[in-house]
């Protein structure tokens, strides 16, 4: 059985770093500079995972690590020269690129998939069925913190239950992604909820809480949807929408809560590893196959093209600092 369809199976993080040892050989002499090491997001992990898997098969000698610590973890790890690659469920932050750029690291940005954050409730949940973004900034900002804690707070129609919340960890690209969403302002929320860098354990807490409210990444949601409710958010045209089909999430449709997700290369590992820009032409030239399979969303055509050839061109630095959420990919590559 192939590593994502495992995955699409529920197995969990530890499991899966164990899988992925197996593709990494020894670690001395000249077979360092033949191993490729990612990082990162648990979301999109998944893709990086699958590309690892599909790459060993053309290239049995690879060597290739695939790690999940968070996209804040991946990227610490990243700019202090540990690894060669980052995935990232946000844009890099300004004191990250400082950190890199103090230890001599450029990089090169590179989309490689969507996503949309889905937002969960309880199956037994016959009354959260579209939120606002106004009533996800009272239930996630920081100002509610210790103070919006039953549901009829969030809408007077609701009823005075206890509001239990499950989301990524503060240090996650999808917390910083979905404050800045709901609040304007990344890491911008409350710190009164159950956190864990684990989706999978989030949404075990959402399905076993009749009161709960949560966010994951939306593969989490897809390989649990008998468990729990998608709950619809109110598009800035007043529409409720949601990241199913997966369609509203190409057309951004599915807004503020689409968003891109990136793989970060080091310059210094292409220039000095050639085993890292073979894995990369592969990860770009081949991805595409596999991104809808583990459960996010392909590129449009013309973004991978963009992609492909920034890449060829070397081109470092990142373009979507200034990408609001919302805003179609292709702009900014």
């Amino acid at each position: 059985m192939s590593f994502y369809r495992l995955l699409k199976n529920s197995i969990y993080p530890a499991t899966l770093m164990l899988i992925v040892s197996s593709i990494t050989g020894c670690n001395s002499g000249k077979e360092l500079q033949n191993q490729v090491s990612i990082d990162g997001a648990a979301v999109g992990f998944p893709i990086s995972l699958a590309v690892a898997e599909e790459y060993s098969k053309v290239k049995p000698d690879a060597q290739v690590s695939v790690a999940s610590s968070g996209t804040g973890g991946g990227i610490s790890k990243f700019c202090n020269g540990d690894i060669d690659i980052v995935g990232a469920s946000r844009t890099i932050r300004d004191e990250e690129i400082k950190k890199c750029q103090s230890k001599k690291i450029d990089f090169i940005e590179l989309p490689i998939g969507l996503d949309g954050i889905a937002v969960i409730a309880n199956r037994q949940n016959n009354f959260a069925k579209c939120l606002t973004i106004k009533e996800l900034d009272k239930i996630w900002s920081a100002k509610s913190d210790g103070k919006i804690l039953t549901w009829n707070q969030v809408n007077p129609k609701f009823p005075n239950e206890k509001l239990k919340l499950y989301a990524p960890a503060s240090d996650t690209g999808t917390f910083d992604y979905l404050t800045q969403a709901v609040t304007g302002k990344a890491k911008n929320g409350r710190t009164d909820y159950t956190p864990s860098h684990n989706q999978n354990l989030l949404v075990q807490g959402v399905a076993g809480d009749v009161t709960s409210l949560g966010y994951v990444g939306i593969s989490y949601y897809i390989q649990n949807q008998d468990k729990l409710n998608l709950v619809a958010v109110e598009s800035p045209s007043g529409k409720c929408e949601k990241p199913i089909p997966v369609d509203n999430v190409i057309k951004n449709v599915y807004t503020p809560l689409s968003r891109p997700l990136f793989i970060y290369v080091s310059k210094k590992s292409l220039d000095t590893k050639p085993a890292v820009k073979e894995f990369v032409e592969f990860y770009l030239e081949n991805s595409w196959k596999w991104v809808d399979s583990v459960g996010y969303v392909a590129l449009p055509d013309e973004a991978y093209i963009k992609v492909k050839q920034k890449f060829a061109s070397g081109e470092t630095g990142t373009k979507f600092k200034k990408a609001k959420p919302g805003q179609p990919i292709t702009n900014f590559i």
